[in-house]
C-alpha cells in the first residue's frame, strides 16, 4: 500500500497545507519549532519578565538578563523583539516533548494565539501528522 504521508519542511512554506479548523488535535506541532518572536507583554504574561521592570528598565537590560538565563536567543532593539531560545532538538522550550502539545497555552505569545492567520503564509500551516508512520 502506497503511502501518502506529505514531508513537511518548516522552512519550505509550499509544503504547507491550508488551514482547516481542528487539524491542531492532530498535528505533530511543527509550528512550534520555527524560531518565536515575542514582545514585552508576551514575556510578562509568560511570568517571565515583571510589569515593574517593564515600567523601569529598558528593554535591552532586560534582554540581557533573558539572554544571561539562557531564555532568549536574540533581541532586536529597533523593534523591541526577542527571540526565544529553544530546545537542542529545535522545539519551543514550552512543547511537551511527549504530548506535543504547549505547556504555556492560555499564557502563549500573540505569535502563537494569532496562528495561522499571521506569520510567513497566512492561512496556512506547517500541519504534520502526530500519528502518521513512515
Amino acid at each position: 500500500m502506497k503511502s501518502s504521508i506529505r514531508i513537511v519542511d518548516v522552512d519550505r512554506l509550499e509544503t504547507w497545507s491550508k488551514y482547516k479548523p481542528g487539524m491542531c488535535d492532530t498535528c505533530a506541532a511543527n509550528c512550534c519549532t520555527m524560531p518565536l518572536e515575542v514582545r514585552l507583554p508576551d514575556l510578562v504574561r509568560l511570568g517571565l519578565v515583571d510589569p515593574f521592570e517593564v515600567e523601569h528598565i529598558e528593554p535591552k537590560q532586560i534582554a540581557k538578563r533573558l539572554t544571561k538565563m539562557r531564555l532568549i536567543d536574540h533581541f532586536n532593539p529597533k523593534h523591541e523583539i526577542f527571540t526565544m531560545a529553544r530546545r537542542a532538538s529545535g522545539d519551543c522550550n514550552f512543547l511537551d516533548a511527549t504530548t506535543r502539545r504547549c505547556t504555556v497555552y492560555e499564557q502563549r505569545p500573540e505569535t502563537c494565539r494569532l496562528h495561522p492567520k499571521k506569520g510567513p503564509k497566512p492561512g496556512f500551516c506547517a500541519y504534520g501528522n502526530k500519528n502518521a508512520r513512515l
